[in-house]
Order: C-alpha cells, then sequence, then structure tokens
C-alpha cells in the first residue's frame, strides 16, 4: 500500500483553502493543488483538470478535485512517475460548456500537457473538440455520454450512459427483490445523460421482460416540481421508481415523494451519488435507494480504507465514486507513461500517442472502482464489473 506522506506545498494549499469549501463540509483547494517544481527547474508533467467546484453539480467536481490533490500527492512522494514529478492544476467550469473551453484555455496557457476531466458530460464534450484539435491525451473520470470519448485521444474510467442504463436493467433483472416490480421512470429529457441512460434502460428492459408502467420526464426549467410525474407513478401502481438523473432533482423528488405518502423502491445512478451531501436534505428520506455505482467507501480493502481516511482527513467528508473515479485515474496515467517511457520533455502531441498506445495495453490492477482489473478498448471505453450499492443508515453499502 502507498503511504500516506503529504507535501509541504499541499499541506499550505490546504490550509489556506479549508474555509472555501464546498457547502462547507470540502476545501476549495487552490488552482494549483499540489506541489509545484517550477521553482526548482525540475522538468515536470504538468496535468489539469476540470469540473465544476460550484453551482449545482459542485459536489462531483470537488471530489474528483480533492481526489486528484490526494493521488498526485502520492505519486511524487513515491518518486513521480519516470522520476519526474507532478505539477497539478484544476479549474471549475461551473458545470458550463463555455466556461469549460475557457478553462481549458487557461491549462493550456499554463502548459498542461494531460487533462484530467471534464468531470461532467456537456463540457467534457465541448472541450474534447479541443484536445482533439491539439492531440492532447484526455482521460475523463465521470464524463458518461457518448460523444465524451469520440476520438482516439480520448478516454475515460466510468461507464458510459448507453452502459449505466443496461446495466442497471440487468441488475433489476437479476435481483429477487426487485425483478418483479413494477416500475416508472423519471429523467430529464433536455440533458444527453439522463435521455442516454434512459433510453438504453427500457430498451435492455424490453430484453428483460421487465414491466415498465410509468415513463414521464421533465427539462432543466421544471426541475423543482415532480407533482405530475409523481402522481402519475402513483396511479401505474409503480413499486420502483428508476431515476436516471442528478442528485439534486433526486433529493426534490425524494422529498415530494414522501409527502404525498409515495414510497417505492427508488433506483439511481452515478448522478444521484452526493445526495447524502444536498444541503438541508433529510437524509433519512433516502433510506434504502439503490445506486449503480463502482465504489462504495464503505468497503473494507486497504486501498479503500486508507483512501477513505486521507480524503475524510482533508475535506471533512466521505468521497463519492467520482472522487473515486479520479484517484484511479491519476494511477492508470502513471501506469500508462510508465509502461511507454513517457517524459515531459516530450510534446503534448507525442505525449499523446504514446500514451492511446499505452491504455490499449494497460491491465491496472489494485483500484477504487473495480473488484477487479480495469482494461480499455481502443473506443476509449472501459471494461470492469459494475456494482450496486444502497444507502443504509446514511451509509452507501454493497447490495447483494
Amino acid at each position: 500500500m502507498k503511504k500516506k506522506l503529504m507535501s509541504v506545498l499541499l499541506a499550505a494549499a490546504l490550509v489556506s483553502s479549508v474555509l472555501a469549501g464546498c457547502g462547507g463540509a470540502a476545501p476549495q483547494a487552490s488552482s494549483e493543488a499540489s506541489a509545484s517544481e517550477e521553482s526548482s527547474g525540475q522538468a515536470a508533467f504538468k496535468i489539469g483538470g476540470i469540473g465544476p467546484t460550484t453551482g449545482a453539480a459542485a459536489i462531483y467536481g470537488s471530489d474528483v478535485r480533492d481526489a486528484i490533490t490526494i493521488a498526485v500527492d502520492e505519486i511524487n512522494a513515491a518518486g513521480g512517475i519516470n522520476g519526474y514529478p507532478i505539477e497539478y492544476k484544476f479549474e471549475d467550469d461551473e458545470h458550463n460548456a463555455e466556461k469549460a473551453i475557457n478553462a481549458y484555455n487557461t491549462l493550456k496557457d499554463w502548459g498542461m500537457q494531460l487533462l484530467v476531466g471534464t468531470v461532467t458530460s456537456a463540457p467534457c464534450i465541448a472541450v474534447s473538440e479541443k484536445t482533439k484539435e491539439d492531440n492532447m491525451f484526455q482521460l475523463t473520470p465521470s464524463g458518461t455520454a457518448v460523444n465524451c470519448v469520440q476520438y482516439d485521444n480520448a478516454f475515460r474510467v466510468c461507464f458510459s450512459d448507453p452502459n449505466q442504463g443496461s446495466a442497471s436493467a440487468d441488475y433489476i433483472a437479476g435481483n429477487a427483490s426487485l425483478k418483479d416490480k413494477k416500475i416508472a421512470i423519471i429523467y430529464d429529457s433536455s440533458t444527453e445523460y439522463s435521455t442516454g441512460i434512459h433510453d438504453s434502460f427500457v430498451a435492455k428492459a424490453g430484453e428483460l421482460s421487465l414491466d415498465i408502467v410509468s415513463d414521464t420526464s421533465f427539462t432543466t426549467d421544471s426541475a423543482t416540481d415532480f407533482s405530475v410525474q409523481l402522481q402519475t407513478a402513483k396511479d401505474a401502481a409503480a413499486e420502483l421508481l428508476f431515476l436516471p438523473i442528478y442528485y439534486t432533482e433526486a433529493s426534490l423528488i425524494l422529498q415530494q415523494a414522501d409527502g404525498m405518502g409515495y414510497a417505492p423502491v427508488f433506483f439511481g445512478v452515478d448522478g444521484m451519488d452526493g445526495i447524502l451531501g444536498v444541503e438541508n436534505f433529510d437524509t433519512s428520506l433516502a433510506e434504502g435507494v439503490y445506486l449503480l455505482t463502482p465504489f462504495s467507501a464503505t468497503a473494507d480493502d486497504e486501498l479503500t480504507v486508507n483512501f477513505v481516511k486521507k480524503f475524510n482527513d482533508m475535506t471533512g467528508h466521505i468521497p463519492n465514486q467520482f472522487g473515486a473515479d479520479a484517484y484511479d485515474a491519476l494511477y492508470a496515467i502513471k501506469a500508462v507513461a510508465e509502461a511507454q517511457n513517457v517524459t515531459p520533455d516530450m510534446s503534448v502531441s507525442d505525449i499523446c500517442e504514446a500514451m492511446k498506445k499505452g491504455m490499449v495495453e494497460i491491465e491496472l490492477t489494485g483500484v477504487l472502482t473495480s473488484p477487479a482489473a480495469i482494461t480499455w478498448t481502443a473506443a476509449g471505453e472501459p471494461n470492469k464489473d459494475p456494482r450496486a450499492v444502497i444507502i443504509e443508515n446514511s451509509e452507501y453499502v454493497l447490495a447483494e
């Protein structure tokens, strides 16, 4: 196991940022979130990150930012990548595609050589156009839309939207307590993320003869009142409510369902991870909620235990799967760069070509987000085993 060894400069950055955290819990890491080697003149890998650390999706971006900080510090403490340290800088995009482009340009001016990001799908798709133009290697921890990895320089750690939808249907069909329940769906028809998961779930559910009795939607402009959708599901006697949506809207749906005396089993995907951290949300309403997620912070293996402790010590809260995906992303970069003898004096394009070759050859073991190794296809997709958790006593517990 890797030892917990924080750099002096990282500690200083955390002290200066701890008062500006997301929701008052996570620290607002400085834009340069790990030790900089510029003052010594030593060559270093410059790795950038982009994601929302403010706004409605801040829980995702903040956890990614902070998990990368931990991984970067561990890697630097262990000698870096091929003997070279990592410099790391993270930019907030507020879950906005235009701002993500601005963030990318800022990082490019800084000298970024590899990008971990972006965190959410629409900004990721926008930025992928820029990394393609520059032939820069891009590894998104959590961009699930199909087009996040439409180009050969882009890979992802998480499952794609279609994979999440079909895997959710597979899990429900294979679970003795869920497979015979009448199913309702509420999804966001205005986002590629939600519609992608919805469409693949519906298609797979049809193949598996799952009983969908209600299928309703909303848009970003109407994401506060779900009474009509909930009443439709209730009238159809739906016993399981599938929610391929983000945690903010999901928290409102759980509150409004409780208010109308409707208590189905709730089943979400990665976008619902973070619901326990929603400000003023009664977490008891999430008791028994299922999530399709590759990571459980309550797992008892040494890697998870150490990561969760470091993360909690640094931020004051337990990491979500987005943070775990980001942590694995940094170790994937390290493994591939070392296998391909990548050095920071290489051009951005040459680094990208080496990383593309290495990603399809690597078998990454000792990861947080899969019970076994992760491999990647040339299409940028990870091969790993899906898992589900259930919320019990305000914790994510691996489901059977």
